[in-house]
């Protein structure tokens, strides 16, 4: 199975990679949009802030064609917060796959932000991105902003509030968690999602 795996300026594309190839995956880093021709699946991976990310996006020409994909495409960390209408973060137009703005987080007593380390995870609705990961298992977050549970919500998770852990809505679907940091829950979503035709 080949995954296109967008380089959007994070530095996190290579252990994504790795991940991959460790389920039997090829991987290919793609820097601009004429790479994704033919492409069965696409990996968008982000580590930084959502305004430099989206003018990369924007410059590179992934930006326009992001939207038109008719493959399976999962955002991770980052790049889940950019499939949505818009960032707080830089107050930034997203790619508007999803309805919905992503926020600050805003903590807690006892709570820092940013949310980093492991957290459970609570499925909202049955989805084959889930298929072998239990309600309470945990996988590893590192993120200051979150998106909101709405009805393409398929996991939550909560750090002083509620947000969404993965989405899900067609063909599109996010992580905010990292999959390549997250041990076994990882490794299963990305085989699941090797595996998955959206309905």
């Amino acid at each position: 199975m080949e995954v296109a795996v967008i380089d959007a300026g994070g530095a996190n594309f290579g252990s994504v990679c790795y991940a991959l190839e460790r389920l039997g995956a090829r991987p290919y880093i793609v820097r601009d949009a004429d790479g994704l021709r033919g492409m069965p699946r696409v990996l968008l991976p982000g580590v930084g802030a959502a305004a430099p990310a989206m003018a990369l996006l924007h410059q590179r020409g992934f930006a326009e064609v992001l939207p038109q994909l008719e493959v399976p495409l999962l955002g991770i960390c980052l790049g889940m917060q950019l499939l949505f209408d818009g960032s707080e973060e830089g107050d930034v137009a997203c790619l508007g796959l999803l309805p919905g703005l992503v926020r600050r987080l805003q903590g807690g007593p006892g709570l820092r932000v940013p949310h980093m380390g492991w957290n459970t995870l609570e499925p909202c609705v049955d989805s084959p991105l889930l298929d072998g990961i239990a309600a309470g298992a945990s996988a590893y977050f590192v993120h200051g902003y979150a998106a909101p549970v709405t009805a393409d919500c398929i996991a939550a998770c909560t750090h002083g509030e509620r947000f969404a852990a993965m989405v899900a809505r067609g063909a599109v679907a996010g992580a905010q968690f990292h999959p390549e940091r997250s041990a076994s829950v990882g490794a299963r979503l990305l085989a699941n999602f090797l595996r998955w035709t959206p309905a």
